[in-house]
């Protein structure tokens, strides 16, 4: 939504499994709000506390919100929860819309659908999201492996 906790926390995780694969240079990772509230902004303390106690950093990371150019540069486009995949599906163009998926359908031995917003609530939050976002990351990189670069 505001680009501050679950996507720069996804986008740091999934960028750390493409550099420990080597893929780099194959794949461009961005993450982007579906609001401007944080614009500008690094990620939330409590995100980049999470993730650097898994080895991974996001201080690089800045939140921006979505574009209408995202929509035909970007092969994937994943929405954390039905609200945000509600809000890119009205403004994506036709011609894209299959572009547009849960973040979470990459995990589909998960038991939610949605990646909870943790920002209102303690580390635990966090942490969870850590967790689902690692799952999803494989299972996208999988995908995208099988689809893109094999």
């Amino acid at each position: 939504m505001g680009n501050i906790c679950r996507s720069p926390t996804a986008h740091g995780v999934f960028e750390h499994l493409v550099n420990a694969e080597f893929l780099a240079e194959q794949l461009e990772i961005d993450s982007a709000g579906t609001h401007a509230y944080h614009v500008g902004s690094k990620p939330d303390r409590r995100a980049q506390e999470t993730a650097a106690g898994k080895g991974i950093d996001l201080t690089y990371i800045k939140a921006r919100q979505v574009c209408d150019a995202d929509y035909e540069y970007y092969d994937y486009i994943l929405a954390m929860d039905n609200d945000n995949y509600s809000l890119l599906a009205q403004d994506c163009p036709e011609q894209y819309q299959n572009k547009i998926s849960l973040f979470l359908n990459f995990a589909p031995n998960h038991p939610l659908q949605e990646v909870p917003d943790p920002y209102y609530g303690g580390i635990k939050g966090f942490e969870n999201v850590f967790e689902m976002v690692d799952i999803a990351s494989k299972g996208l990189l999988d995908d995208i492996k099988k689809k893109h670069l094999s």
